[in-house]
């Protein structure tokens, strides 16, 4: 499983490291947010790792919606539940809840659909900055702030028509940003396509905090930093 080298089991449940981490958002899914670096003081995570992990654990599903309840940190051990309510639920050992997953129709377990779906989405989930939130803080007159960027995954979900002989191609289709004092809610909708036709829809929500005045040269400053750590780390 492509997932091994990205989480340690420990006794019936999980711990991920922060180099773990930290490998997966760059090696795998192309995310330089430094909140996933292991020296981060606001250390977590990526929410894209615990998609993986639900994905590669309980298959993939037709209808699948994911919300992101609290922050990962370093080792912290993790409990994959399916309680049988149509729920799956990534919990501490003290009962703490992490993410919560509600799921429907039809299911796969065919490795390799789900390791395709789940290398294709996140490779689209970890372009979430520049790619996309750039151009959305520019139309808006804001940015993060540059000395501690914040963006906060909050939840996804998508709708598949089929899953059978499933080749995913996802590409975004609308992206908006709501404004509300110094917080601003991402939405990033995309279209999934299967050898060339469609087949179905999804959207991911992030949180940008710590709002202020867009600055062209901070952003200027943030983005090549961003394609710097990028070469550093291919090179």
């Amino acid at each position: 499983m492509f997932l091994d080298e990205f989480h340690t089991s420990a006794g019936r449940c999980v711990s991920i490291s922060a180099e773990q981490a930290s490998r997966f958002a760059k090696g795998v899914a192309g995310d330089y947010n430094p909140i996933h670096n292991p020296e981060a003081r606001r250390f977590c995570v990526p929410g894209d790792l615990l998609f993986a992990l639900v994905l590669g654990r309980f298959g993939l599903s037709q209808r699948m919606d994911f919300r992101f309840l609290n922050m990962v940190g370093d080792g912290t051990p993790l409990c994959f539940e399916e309680p049988g309510d149509g729920r799956i639920l990534v919990n501490d050992e003290s009962g703490k809840c992490y993410l919560e997953v509600e799921r429907d129709g039809e299911t796969t377990r065919d490795e390799a659909v789900v390791e395709a779906f789940t290398r294709c989405y996140v490779a689209f989930s970890g372009k979430n900055f520049p790619h996309y939130l750039k151009p959305l803080m520019e139309e808006k007159g804001v940015m993060f702030n540059p000395r501690r960027p914040l963006v906060i995954y909050d939840s996804m979900g998508f709708s598949l028509e089929g899953l059978d002989g499933l080749v995913p191609e996802l590409e975004l289709a609308r992206s908006s940003l709501e404004v509300s004092g110094k917080r601003g809610d991402a939405l990033l909708e995309f279209r999934i396509q299967s050898r060339g036709a469609p087949i179905g829809t999804g959207s991911k929500k992030l949180v940008v905090s710590g709002l202020c005045d867009y600055d062209a040269s901070a952003m200027d400053e943030i983005v090549t930093e961003f394609y710097r750590l990028k070469a550093a780390y291919e090179g």
